[in-house]
């Protein structure tokens, strides 16, 4: 056999096990990797590049090294699962770099890390000023997560202390002109409704490259062709002029009538349709 067929077909066994090893090693290996994990990620295509190119008769020794190296990786991350010292060796510990607005020097060493590289990881975090810190660590992936002080956290309906139901997240139903009923039923909505949404913002289902629905209901959609511009969802905003029509309405019946208790029936009803409003109108302003 060509050495070219045989490198070829060795390619593929490569690819064939490194896919397998990376499926039986879970996801963490493709998203955060621990020092370990980074060494045993260069080391492995190192091995795969020989199995695909090496051409003596003991290619096969590489898939050996690659099993050992596999299960070594395995055997370290079951250890860190039943060990919290073993994490703490394997993959080191958390690093705090600043406490109540101060920035530790001497962690900061210990990371080898500088001033500019902190300054610029507090800005990923959208946050300018260390003083602003309450906390903030390295973690043991290199990330570095921060505690803003409480005058410098965003509001939330929590601190005014408001409830707010839980909002379902919105759904794709439409990808490259294509519908999608599972998120539709999810949504309970069907083809009949989408035709319908689409047809009132004049939009043919072959042009929608992107179609969204909200938790409200709301069909959002991204066409082929940038150019051509789509209105707005107007449903909240309908909704909340026709709330504050009948809150007008109430009025002018209280005004118009002559019946003492009719007048205030109505004067009653446009006062809690107006508290309602306020407490709503906060969701139908977005």
């Amino acid at each position: 056999m060509p050495d070219w067929i045989h490198v070829a077909l060795r390619t593929l066994l490569a690819i064939f096990i490194l896919f397998m090893m990376t499926k039986l090693m879970g996801k963490r290996q493709v998203s955060q990797l621990s020092f370990f994990e980074y060494i045993t990620g260069i080391t492995v295509g190192s091995i795969a590049a020989y199995i695909s190119l090496d051409i003596e008769e003991n290619w096969y020794l590489g898939i050996v090294s690659l099993s050992v190296w596999a299960a070594v990786s395995l055997g370290f991350e079951f250890l860190q699962l039943k060990s919290k010292k073993a994490r703490e060796i394997i993959d080191s510990k958390a690093t705090v770099l600043i406490k109540d607005g101060k920035i530790l020097e001497d962690n900061l060493k210990k990371e080898r890390l500088s001033t500019d590289e902190l300054m610029e990881q507090l800005r990923k975090k959208n946050v300018f000023q260390a003083a602003n810190v309450q906390f903030a660590v390295m973690e043991p992936s290199g990330d570095i997560n921060v505690l803003l002080t409480k005058e410098n956290q965003p509001l939330t309906p929590k601190h005014l202390g408001i409830k707010v139901g839980p909002e379902q997240e919105p759904q794709v139903v439409v990808m490259d002109g294509e519908i999608m009923d599972e998120p539709l039923a999810k949504m309970g909505l069907n083809r009949e409704w989408l035709d319908t949404e689409l047809e009132t913002i004049g939009v043919a289902i072959e042009n929608v490259f992107l179609g969204q629905v909200d938790a409200y209901g709301q069909l959002y959609v991204d066409l082929f062709d940038d150019q051509i511009k789509v209105p707005e969802p107007q449903k909240k905003a309908s909704l909340l002029a026709t709330l504050k029509k009948c809150e007008a309405d109430l009025e002018m019946f209280s005004l118009s009538t002559k019946a003492p208790k009719a007048k205030k029936m109505y004067e009653e009803c446009a006062k809690e349709l107006e508290r309602v409003i306020e407490e709503v109108k906060p969701l139908l302003i977005r």
